[in-house]
């Protein structure tokens, strides 16, 4: 059996191999349990082992690339246009050899454990926000009904809360107030929780010598320097900076045909976590751009009058993206704009 491309349908249990040989005919189709996949991919000759971006596709990727064998990645939107007919784990595998064949497929990088750690760090802290802002709201709605108004802004919410819960006069009933103190205790606890991540994601900049060169860019600090790294590497899977931003979602979505250029706003694609990283970053730097009179600052300036205030945000994180990339991929430090 001569297996030159394995293809791999991955599962919680149950897993799909479908082979084919260097001509493309199948040579292997096979549904095998979880414990039995390692042993099976190692008897199997070193060759080229292509699986879906899916859970858990990064440690299976990493195994099997520890046995010799070439190891890529797929997205799944790439892989769904090869299905043939229904949809089951023999057609999903075989969808997968067909779209690995193609000689201009794009592949996912491959996640280390380091930026496993980083990233769980990220979605971690997104999470506990979520649940702040929830927390927050929650107060303020039921504090609503019985006719205790508190301002949008989280730091009023801790800074009025203890107040009318000690406040006697308002129609706030004993159980009320215990359920309230309740919540004010776990909205702190919140706040503990998201300060540890934040120090965590901190350390973690100071240890990488790539988040530090990132972070000398206008916009980009530790928060965003340390989920690029975690989600994109070196960057080198990306042939150039609008490939990379394009990844990121921050590319106009063109409908063109017939020699006629149709542009739309942002696909909105890819890392939506990251994009909102860095479109909050280079916010900051427009709301700044005024009291500057270097070249950039300039250049958003020109945007903002000419565009408006949002677009100008969006190019400016577009241009942000593509400095990352060069920063990333050829290992060049920053160069401000003089």
């Amino acid at each position: 059996m001569s297996v030159t491309l394995l293809s791999i349908d991955l599962a919680k249990n149950i897993f799909q191999l479908h082979g084919v040989d260097e001509r493309g005919r199948p040579v292997l189709s096979r549904r095998i349990s979880r414990t039995k996949l390692l042993q099976a991919v190692l008897d199997i000759p070193c060759c080229r082992i292509v699986m879906e971006a899916c859970g858990g596709a990064h440690y299976w990727a990493r195994r099997f690339a520890a046995m010799g064998h070439h190891v890529q990645i797929i997205a799944p939107r790439f892989v769904k246009p090869f299905v043939k007919s229904q949809k089951n784990d023999r057609n999903d595998a075989e969808a997968i050899t067909e779209a690995a064949s193609r000689p201009t497929m794009r592949y996912v990088a491959i996640n280390s454990v380091e930026q496993q750690d980083i990233q769980s760090m990220h979605r971690i802290r997104s999470l506990l926000m979520r649940d702040r802002i929830a927390q927050i709201n929650q107060i303020r709605g039921l504090l609503a009904e019985y006719g205790v108004v508190i301002a949008q802004t989280p730091l009023k919410v801790r800074q009025q809360l203890p107040a009318i819960l000690d406040d006697l006069d308002n129609e706030l009933t004993a159980l009320t107030r215990s359920m309230m103190r309740d919540m004010y205790e776990r909205l702190a606890l919140l706040d503990t929780q998201i300060a540890r991540y934040d120090d965590l994601i901190r350390q973690a900049h100071k240890s990488s010598t790539l988040s530090q060169r990132l972070e000398k860019i206008r916009g980009v600090g530790p928060m965003i320097a340390t989920a690029v790294i975690a989600a994109a590497g070196s960057a080198t899977e990306f042939a150039n900076g609008r490939q990379f931003a394009a990844w990121l979602g921050l590319t106009p979505r063109q409908h063109s045909s017939g020699g006629r250029q149709r542009l739309f706003g942002i696909t909105k694609r890819g890392n939506g976590y990251l994009r909102m990283l860095l479109v909050h970053g280079a916010r900051s730097v427009v709301q700044q751009a005024a009291k500057h009179s270097d070249k950039l600052s300039r250049w958003i300036l020109e945007v903002q009058a000419r565009r408006g205030t949002n677009v100008a945000v969006v190019a400016l994180a577009n241009k942000i993206a593509r400095t990352i990339w060069v920063l990333l991929a050829r290992g060049r430090e920053y160069e401000p704009p003089v």
